[in-house]
């Protein structure tokens, strides 16, 4: 064995069959490629994630470096193209509708199409830089440092030195909630590994409850959505605009909301009996009410006003779920899809149904479970806002299994986030957490975590995830090239 840890080629020993054989010298014959390294590279630079390339010339090396950040980069670009196209068509009407009322300062289409192509090649550049600069780490430092000696941390330092690449997206662009989810993609990935361990099990026992995922929904659902109605500017643009359309209220309800619940006096009033108005609903507000039920659903019931209120969600929802299950039927299964059309196209209708619900019965009940706690405890204040957002997350049970942690991690990084917001605008955020580019940093140590178990705890991935990383970043490694090699469990010649 080498000093660094790797397979002595003079010796011809091959560590990674059962019996530790001898096999010939001569390249043609080797058995276990893995194990040798190419006479022609004595400095040894034929490493990829935890693999070495079985003697292959640098410029092969090079080749690696270039087909991951393309198809890194076709990723990023499509999928943020694929948003930009849906972005611009939905900007068609309103931007018709703003130029036939004449208001100024409304952005062309042509302006639209230009910034939605400069942000698809941002994106592009970013995921396509990420995957070259992380695999160049790992490809230079299991040169240098020896591929084995190497093992247990390169993934690890090359994820972290990849994640400033974030910077492609612009230098004043803030990824704040997407730098948070990714963290919480990391901490999955991280509890699942303290599972396994024998030092860190117990620890991470509660992380394996059945319905962990319905209790951090909870946790989330109580910050989001009393944002929603308190303090809107906290939580992202984007995000803000789905729940003002979901939440089927106009912004003069919710501020007449957030005004009992903060215990201010009135100022809106009149312009909640006209928006009831225009709607064909004529009531008369009493400005010393305790409960806000009267502005949230006027002259009708609370049991009444959910149920009207259900119907109109899903119809809300319904659009949503439709391009989300039914593309990729069409596209990801378009090779099965004329042998089992009606398999492929129940599941999928199955699918959106079910997911609407979810969304429309997680809406519906935000209000419901809030004008119960209302008219229990006869007062509305911020708290009791808190409290009865807080069992809106439990509609997530109607979710499928394998689809409720995506959500319920989704959830919670912009609950975080807005979270933080809030204390920051208070004045409760001590400054020496008020880092610049925070979502940088956060972005390199989820990636830096990623990554480092992709290389050596791979169990703790799902096939899909798992097949993405390594359609970019390469094979993935040999067991006998991991910390957790079992000498006697490997077959080489059939790996490979």
């Amino acid at each position: 064995m080498s000093p660094s840890g790797d397979a002595d080629a003079g010796d011809g020993l091959c560590t990674c069959l059962p019996d530790g054989s001898r096999i010939s010298n001569d390249y043609e014959n080797r058995k276990c490629l893995h194990c040798f390294r190419s006479e022609s590279s004595p400095s040894g630079l034929d490493s990829v994630v935890g693999l070495d390339l079985f003697g292959v010339r640098d410029s092969e090396k090079l080749s690696r470096i270039l087909i991951a950040s393309a198809k890194a980069f076709s990723i990023g670009a499509g999928l943020k193209g694929g948003l930009a196209i849906v972005s611009v068509l939905s900007g068609l009407r309103r931007r018709r509708k703003a130029s036939s009322m004449k208001k100024v300062g409304t952005v062309t289409n042509k302006e639209a199409i230009i910034t939605a192509m400069k942000e698809t090649l941002r994106y592009g550049l970013f995921l396509g830089t990420f995957a070259g600069t992380f695999v160049s780490v790992d490809e230079i430092v299991g040169a240098l440092g020896g591929h084995r000696r190497t093992a247990k941390w390169r993934a690890l330092l090359a994820g972290a030195l990849a994640g400033p690449s974030m910077l492609l997206t612009g230098h004043k662009t803030q990824h704040t909630s997407l730098a948070i989810y990714i963290l919480m993609r990391a901490s999955v990935l991280a509890s699942r590994c303290g599972i396994k361990s024998k030092r860190f099990g117990n620890i991470c026992k509660p992380l394996t409850w059945s319905h962990g995922d319905i209790f951090l929904m909870c946790l989330s659902s109580s910050q989001i959505l009393s944002a929603y109605i308190l303090k809107q500017e906290s939580l992202p643009p984007s995000y803000k605009s789905f729940l003002n359309k979901h939440g089927g209220k106009d912004v003069v309800i919710l501020e007449g909301v957030k005004q009992i619940a903060s215990g201010l006096p009135f100022t809106n009033l009149g312009l909640i009996e006209k928006y009831y108005k225009s709607a064909g609903i004529d009531i008369k507000l009493d400005p010393n009410m305790k409960v806000p039920c009267s502005i949230i659903h006027a002259n009708q019931s609370c049991t009444g006003h959910g149920i009207s209120f259900l119907l109109q969600a899903y119809a809300r929802a319904l659009p949503v779920y439709i391009p989300v299950y039914l593309v990729p039927a069409l596209i990801v299964h378009r090779e099965n899809l004329s042998n089992r059309p009606y398999t492929i196209l129940g599941k999928s209708i199955l699918g959106t149904a079910r997911s609407s619900l979810f969304l429309s019965v997680y809406c519906t009940s935000a209000w419901l479970w809030t004008c119960l706690l209302f008219r229990i405890f006869k007062r509305c204040n911020i708290p009791m806002v808190a409290a009865g957002t807080f069992p809106t997350g439990m509609a997530l049970a109607i979710e499928k299994k394998s689809r409720r942690m995506e959500i319920s991690l989704y959830c919670f990084a912009r609950a975080i986030e807005s979270f933080f917001t809030c204390l920051d605008d208070v004045g409760y955020l001590p400054q020496s957490l008020k880092i610049k580019r925070i979502d940088i940093a956060v972005f390199s140590l989820s990636t830096a975590i990623i990554m480092h178990c992709y290389a050596q705890e791979r169990d703790v991935f799902r096939s899909k995830y798992l097949n993405v990383l390594d359609w970019v970043f390469g094979v993935p490694p040999p067991p006998c090239e991991t910390p957790r090699c079992k000498k006697d469990e490997i077959d080489t010649s059939e790996d490979f």
